[in-house]
Parts: C-alpha cells; structure tokens; sequence
C-alpha cells in the first residue's frame, strides 16, 4: 500500500463557513503541572469519562471530511495518555498534519521525543513563560519545569523535529518580555505563539495586562516580527493582525489595505504552515474537549453539540453558535463599528469571559475605530 502523503491545502482558498485551518482536541485534562492561567484547571489524574483511542479514531475521521485541516492535540498533557503515540500514528496515516502541546514536564524525556517523531508528529508546541527557571517555574507552579522544557528542546532539535514556543503574557511577565525575546531567538524556535490571558480556569482578570501594555505588545512583537528568525503569531489577541496592517501601511510596504483577511500570511518554516486570514474562535477553528464537547475554542466553552452523538462538521458549518461566530455583522460595540472587523474581530473568548456576551466588544483592545470616533464627536457638538 502507498503511503498516505501529507499535502498543505491551499490556505488562500480555505473557505472557513466550510472549514476549519485548525481543530484542537484536547485529549485528557491530566497534567502534573498546575499553571496560575491554566483555562482546563488540570489536575493528575485522567477522567475515565474522557474520548477514548477508539472515539479518538472516529473523531479523526470526522475532521478528514473537513479535508487537511491541521490537528493539534492538547490537553491537560497529551502524554499522560499511553495512546497518544497511536492517535498520532493514526491521524499522520490519514494524512493529517499533527501538532502537539506537551507539558514541560519529566515525562518529555528524548524516548518520547524520538517516539513522537516516529509516530508522525510534524511539530512540538511547548510553553515558557519565563526566560528563566525562577520565572517560569513560578507560573507551572512546579520547580524544574523550566529545566524539563529546554530539554524537550533540544531533544526536538536532535531528532530534527520542528519545535513552538507558546508563551502567555501576564502581569507576572511583562518586564521580561525583552529577555523573552532573545530566548526565542536563542531556542532557534520555528514559530513563536503568544497568548493573551483570557480569565477562564485558574485565569484571573486580575493578571491581565491593560489594553494600552497589550498594544505595545502587539508593536513590539511587528518589529521583532521584520527580522526575526522565526515566524509570530498570537492567540486570543486577533487585533495583531490590526496592528500589522496599519504599521505596514505606515511603512509603505502595503501599496494597498484589503480587510479580507489576507495579510500577514507566512508559509512557515515547516509542513504546519499558517492560515492565509485571520483565524478566530469559531471561524477557521474549533475545538474538541476531552469529553468530546464542540467549542468554539478551548478559551470559549460553550458547547454547541458532542462528537460522541453529533456531526463535527454539521456542527460547525451550521450550528446558530458557530455561524453568529463568523458573522461579523453580529459584532456589538466598538468591535460591530471597527472597520477592521473582518481580519480580527476581537476576542470572542475574553468578551464572554469579561462580559458574559460572546458578541461584545474585546474589553482589551486600545483602538478607537474610526465610526466610533466620528460618533464621539458629534455627539460632542451636539
């Protein structure tokens, strides 16, 4: 038999009302860390009531009707599962591209490393929040995480296995946002991911940084973003791709502004790739848990069915949940004026988690938009 070859779809003619260009399955909830801003609230032990290897193997068959999305496996810590190296396997033969986010943890030893290389895994995704052990270790809330995670690594890099670094900003890492950066730089990382908090979980509002710190933030990271040696994106923080548009415009090196969402496309410097527009909660991306609800994201959790009983792809191409999500005309607020809309739309996530409306305005972001402006002032000359 000839061997399943993985293809990357054509990201530019990704319809998202059709597909996803990522799903996460969050595979278990156990972890032997207990991060401050963990949205699972992971704990060690695995529930019993979780997708086992054979609801793994027909939730994978499930996403292939959506085509070649890519499938990342979270958790918790994907490898507190025995199984994970056949789930892999399984998806890599369907010819899925397979990211994984494991904790840093002792079990990453480089046998596993080795063995997820070997079953078809095509990219490690691992946090650091901290460009050193006393920082870091304080967020996993475990001493030696730090040390466990430059091992994983480097063992990715032994084995040749292209290695994501996701990083959270918080109040607690701000000012070692510079030291982070050389870090990466440093770790020779394929991409850098950083996360906004959104207070669900063990989040807290309180660990948020403001709007005006998250916009700088965001003009850093496009700076870094022209020479760095690695690709940059950022979850539950959409108005990146607001920030890039406008700098780039500034610059002159857009001879043209198109709201579609094609900006900020980079193919990457593996197999995984990068969506050709902006992917948020609902839109381009869907998330299963590990009982097998149907998220919008994993920050997002509102259930809108279960893969044990329903379609994951009647649910996401025609669930009310799901498509409200994608409609950008239902956007309330400044976001519902914000003529970036459609390449960001805010965070759906934090403006449920902060307002308890999925449809209201991300509460951190610092842009003003340009209706909203026109709408001040005349109601001041009023």
């Amino acid at each position: 038999m000839m061997p399943n070859i993985k293809k990357k779809p054509d990201f530019l003619k990704i319809d998202f009302d059709q597909s996803p260009f990522i799903v996460i399955w969050e595979v278990t909830q156990a972890c032997d860390l207990a991060c401050l801003h963990c949205r699972a609230s992971a704990q060690p032990l695995r529930n019993p009531l979780e997708l086992n290897t054979s609801d793994g193997y027909k939730l994978i068959d499930q996403i292939c009707e959506f085509g070649s999305p890519l499938l990342v496996l979270t958790g918790g810590d994907p490898i507190k599962r025995p199984d994970i190296y056949d789930i892999i396997r399984y998806a890599n033969n369907k010819g899925l591209r397979v990211a994984m986010t494991p904790s840093g943890t002792a079990l990453m030893t480089p046998r596993v490393v080795q063995d997820l290389k070997n079953a078809g895994l095509s990219r490690l995704a691992i946090s650091l929040d901290g460009s050193h052990a006393a920082l870091h270790d304080k967020f996993r809330q475990v001493p030696g995480s730090f040390q466990w995670t430059m091992q994983a690594i480097q063992s990715a890099h032994d084995v040749d296995l292209p290695v994501q670094i996701n990083t959270t900003m918080t109040r607690y890492n701000l000012d070692d946002f510079p030291d982070l950066i050389q870090k990466m730089v440093d770790l020779k990382i394929a991409l850098w991911s950083v996360f906004f908090l959104v207070p669900t979980g063990r989040g807290q509002e309180k660990d948020e940084l403001t709007a005006d710190e998250y916009e700088e933030i965001l003009n850093h990271l496009y700076e870094v973003s022209r020479n760095a040696p690695f690709d940059i994106k950022t979850t539950a923080a959409p108005h990146y791709r607001r920030v890039t548009l406008q700098r780039a415009k500034s610059e002159g090196i857009l001879k043209e502004i198109k709201h579609n969402g094609t900006i900020g496309f980079h193919i990457g410097q593996d197999e995984i790739g990068r969506a050709a527009k902006g992917v948020n909660d609902g839109n381009g991306f869907v998330f299963i848990s590990h009982l097998g609800q149907i998220f919008p994201s994993g920050f997002l959790p509102i259930s809108a069915g279960n893969v044990r009983k329903d379609s994951l792809v009647e649910v996401y191409r025609h669930s009310d949940l799901f498509t409200s999500l994608r409609d950008t005309n239902n956007l309330k607020g400044k976001c519902g004026l914000c003529e970036f809309k459609n390449i960001c739309g805010g965070s759906r996530a934090r403006a449920y988690a902060i307002t308890g409306d999925l449809l209201e305005s991300d509460p951190y972001c610092a842009y003003i938009p340009k209706r909203a402006q026109k709408q001040e002032t005349t109601a001041i000359e009023v």
